[in-house]
């Protein structure tokens, strides 16, 4: 059985596949993650954002 692991996607992205490598990992939409995440950086005075740059680098790429 092979281990699920937690990576930026190639193929599924828009800027550095952080949304559609969790969409791949948790089995979600990712074009609704990404809408859910934009909401996020902006209700939250952009928190969503430095998020995003700290996933940005720490995930691996696949």
């Amino acid at each position: 059985m092979t281990q699920k692991r937690l990576t930026r996607s190639r193929s599924n992205k828009w800027l550095a596949g952080i949304c559609g490598g969790m969409a791949e990992y948790f089995g979600w939409d990712a074009e609704l993650l990404r809408l859910l995440w934009v909401l996020l950086t902006f209700c939250t005075v952009f928190c969503g954002g430095i998020v995003y740059l700290i996933l940005w680098i720490i995930m691996p790429q696949d």
